[in-house]
C-alpha cells in the first residue's frame, strides 16, 4: 500500500473521530448544566442525605423505565459478566458519592464542600493515566490547575464567603474527609463510564438507579417518609431531571471523550451551580468570584477547542 494512501486513510479516521469528540463535549456540557441546578431541588426538599439519595434513585428509575418502554430500549438492560459488574460498581460509587457530599455540606459549608469535592478531576486524570495508560499533556495538566483555581475563587471562600477565615465548625475535618472520599468515588464512576463502552448510557444510568434503591430502601422503615406534597415534587424532579435525564446525557458524553477532557468538562457542573445559587437565592458575585467564574469559563472553552 502506498504511503499516500495510508496517510489519506489516517486523515479520514481523524476526521471521523473529531465529530464524535465534539458531540461528547456538547453532551457533557449539557449534562453539567442540568446537574448544576440540583442544589435548588436539594435545598427545597430539605431532607436528610439518605432519603434524598433513595428517592432521587427511585424517581430516576421510574423515569428511565418509562422512557425505555416507549423507546423500546429494554433489551439494553440485559447485562451479564463484566458489563453487569461495571454497572453495579458504578451504581454503588454514585450512591456513596451523593450520600457523602450531602452529609459533608452541614459539616463544612456549601462553598468549602464544593471546592474540596471537585478535586475529583485530578483523580480522573490520575486514574486514566494509571489504569488506561492515557498520556496527560502538560497543557491539559495546566488547564486543570487553572480551572480548579477558578473554582476556589468562584465559591467566595477566599474573600469570606466560606469558612477559611472563620472558626472551624464542629465536625469540619470529618466533612473534609467525606468530600475527599466522595470525590474519589465519583472519579471512579467517570472511569467506569469511559471503560464500559459496551454499556449504553441509558443502561448505565438505569442500573445506577436500581442499585441506589436496593442499597437505601431500608431507610424509610427506620426514619419514616416525607409528608409534604411539595417535598415529593422536589424529590421527583430531582430523580427525573437530574438523574434520569442528566446522567444519560453525561454518560453518553463520557463514552466519546478521553479522560483528561472528561475531567475538565466536569467543571461545568460546579460553575453552573455557583451561578444558579446566586441567581435563584439572590447572592451577588464579588469581584474575586467573577475572576474565578471567568477563569473556569475560559478554561472550559479551551478544552472544547482542544476536543
Amino acid at each position: 500500500m502506498k504511503p499516500s494512501t495510508i496517510s489519506s486513510r489516517a486523515a479520514t479516521v481523524d476526521q471521523q473521530a473529531s465529530p464524535r469528540e465534539r458531540i461528547g463535549t456538547l453532551l457533557m456540557v449539557l449534562g453539567g448544566v442540568m446537574l448544576g441546578t440540583v442544589g435548588i431541588f436539594i435545598t427545597e426538599a430539605a431532607q436528610d442525605p439518605i432519603t434524598t439519595v433513595l428517592f432521587r434513585c427511585f424517581f430516576g428509575c421510574v423515569a428511565l423505565s418509562l422512557w425505555g418502554a416507549v423507546d423500546g430500549r429494554f433489551a439494553e438492560l440485559r447485562l451479564t459478566g463484566r458489563a453487569l459488574r461495571y454497572a453495579i460498581a458504578a451504581g454503588l460509587l454514585i450512591v456513596v458519592n451523593w450520600a457523602l457530599f450531602f452529609a459533608a455540606i452541614p459539616r463544612t459549608s456549601i462553598a468549602v464542600a464544593t471546592v474540596i469535592f471537585h478535586v475529583q478531576p485530578f483523580w480522573v486524570i490520575a486514574m486514566g493515566a494509571w489504569w488506561l495508560g492515557e498520556k496527560v499533556s502538560a497543557k491539559l495538566a495546566i488547564a486543570a490547575v487553572i480551572a480548579l483555581s477558578g473554582l476556589v475563587l468562584a465559591t467566595g471562600v477566599i474573600d469570606g464567603g466560606g469558612g477559611i477565615h472563620n472558626a472551624l465548625p464542629a465536625g469540619y475535618w470529618m466533612g473534609v474527609a467525606m468530600c475527599l472520599a466522595g470525590s474519589l468515588a465519583y472519579a471512579g464512576v467517570a472511569i467506569i463510564a469511559r471503560m464500559a463502552t459496551q454499556i449504553s448510557s441509558f443502561a448505565l444510568a438505569w442500573w445506577q438507579c436500581v442499585v441506589g434503591v436496593v442499597v437505601t430502601c431500608w431507610w424509610p422503615f427506620v426514619h419514616g417518609l416525607p409528608h409534604s406534597p411539595a417535598t415529593w415534587g422536589w424529590l421527583a424532579g430531582m430523580g427525573v431531571i437530574h438523574t434520569g435525564l442528566a446522567y444519560v446525557v453525561l454518560y453518553a458524553g463520557m463514552s466519546r471523550l478521553r479522560t483528561g477532557n472528561i475531567a475538565l468538562l466536569q467543571f461545568v457542573y460546579p460553575l453552573t451551580a455557583i451561578l444558579v445559587d446566586r441567581v435563584v437565592y439572590g447572592h451577588t458575585l464579588s469581584p474575586t468570584q467573577m475572576v474565578g467564574v471567568s477563569l473556569m469559563a475560559v478554561t472550559l472553552w479551551c478544552v472544547r477547542r482542544m476536543s
